[in-house]
């Protein structure tokens, strides 16, 4: 029987198999971030085994609230940063150098196909965009990740998500996995991993499959996997081309977590997208969606382009596209928070940051800060926010406050019109 990309990433990081549906794998890479972690290491130090099961594997950024706002937050990144140099973790990034997590560790070249990846974060599954099996956990299994490199899950079954088609212009992956979300619900992969494949997919590039396998969580999906394909090795390529004789070689390595024709899925879903219209999410589940037309007019406080989801350059140069030139409205604050230092730098060379600037946004340094309601943006009660995040659950922003996620370019045209609106990038086909 035919085995899924999953299946085979399971096969081949086996370490022990202690109960009936209960598989423990070697772990490639434990991601770390200053929010969890640190619990993590003062139980680990308390047990008197503060150890990590490889520096090298273990990689470390301060993203959430940076720079430190208070002496709770500052605390949290000491004790991070105090433990990455006692055990010589070489890849922690400190301000300066950090970035929002699931765009910097990518950006590293820190993810392959086939790798197993944990970390104490539940948008983790973006890391699957490379064909990888990535999920977020909790404390204790963080704990023995960073212990002993190993991690216990029990293996999920997978749910094919195909999507065909022909994006219109102006609709974008965050309108596509609005679409997915929409359509399967908020619990329609729990303890599944989605496989999204398809033409549509295949064309999208990496920045746009780690939007859609960011946002797999959202529908209860332990991980959200792309199949790896040349796109994978062309943005690997830079890091991996010492190991390689060329990039065929490359795909020929990349392709053996490819699902096999006979694969067994515990589910399939087939969606064309050719009349997908820009979307928005309008309560406080990710599967609230409607299209922005029919949310055309809502009252909108602030615009936030940022995130895990939507902060990376190309979301920076669509949404630079559509306010160029122009002011945001003066009943409306405008955040745009460059999702690394790599993204920030591009988006000065190429004259987005003036762009947004001089459209009236305020340009912040890469944090998560604002999508989790914990600096850098966060909503007053009774305010509303267009954002290009991920989760908008009651209070995510700000307590009391309301969040509607969408596209960069969606985001963008509600910053300008001052209420939700459709970007002028999207043509209504007649």
């Amino acid at each position: 029987m035919g085995k899924t990309i999953a299946e085979k990433i399971f096969d081949d990081h086996r370490v022990d198999q202690p109960f009936d549906g209960v598989t423990v794998l070697r772990l490639d890479r434990v991601f770390c971030h200053e929010i969890t972690t640190p619990t993590a290491i003062q139980d680990l130090v308390a047990r008197g085994k503060d150890r990590v099961f490889d520096p090298d594997k273990i990689k470390a950024v301060i993203d959430h609230v940076t720079p430190a706002k208070d002496a709770k937050t500052a605390l949290q990144g000491k004790v991070l940063r105090d433990w990455a140099r006692r055990h010589k973790i070489t890849d922690f990034f400190d301000i300066g150098r950090n970035g929002v997590c699931h765009a910097l560790f990518p950006e590293k070249g820190f993810v392959r196909p086939g790798f197993v990846i944990i970390m104490g974060d539940s948008h983790t599954c973006t890391h699957g965009a490379f064909g990888a099996f990535a999920a977020g956990v909790g404390t204790t299994d963080l704990e023995v990740g960073i212990l002993k490199g190993v991690c216990a899950f029990k293996k999920p079954d997978t749910l094919k998500i195909e999507i065909f088609g022909h994006l219109q212009p102006g609709v974008f992956a965050k309108d596509v996995i609005l679409e997915v979300i929409r359509r399967i619900t908020v619990n329609g992969a729990t303890n599944q991993v989605i496989e999204f494949c398809g033409p549509v997919v295949d064309a999208m590039s990496m920045e746009s499959r780690m939007t859609l396998s960011n946002m797999a969580v959202e529908a209860g999906a332990t991980s959200g996997i792309c199949r790896p394909d040349a796109v994978t090795v062309e943005y690997l390529w830079p890091f991996i081309k010492d190991e390689y004789p060329d990039r065929d070689a490359v795909l020929a390595d990349f392709s053996r977590y490819l699902p096999d024709d006979d694969a067994v899925y515990a589910g399939q879903e087939t969606i064309d997208v050719t009349d997908l219209v820009p979307l928005t999410t309008f309560g406080y589940k990710p599967d609230q969606v409607k299209p922005v037309s029919d949310m055309a007019g809502t009252r909108v406080d602030q615009v936030y382009i940022g995130s895990c989801t939507n902060g990376r350059i190309e979301d920076l140069r669509v949404a630079a596209q559509v306010v160029k030139g122009k002011k945001i409205a003066e009943t409306i604050r405008a955040i745009v928070s460059p999702a690394t230092a790599d993204v920030f730098s591009k988006a000065m060379d190429e004259g987005l940051i003036k762009i947004f600037m001089d459209a009236g946004f305020c340009v912040t340094n890469p944090t998560c800060g604002a999508c989790l309601g914990m600096s850098n943006g966060v909503l007053a009660s009774g305010e509303v926010a267009a954002a290009t995040t991920n989760r908008n659950f009651n209070g995510r922003m700000g307590k009391g406050g309301m969040v509607h996620l969408m596209s960069p370019a969606t985001a963008a045209a509600t910053a300008l019109a001052g209420i939700i609106a459709n970007s002028p990038l999207f043509a209504q086909p007649a």
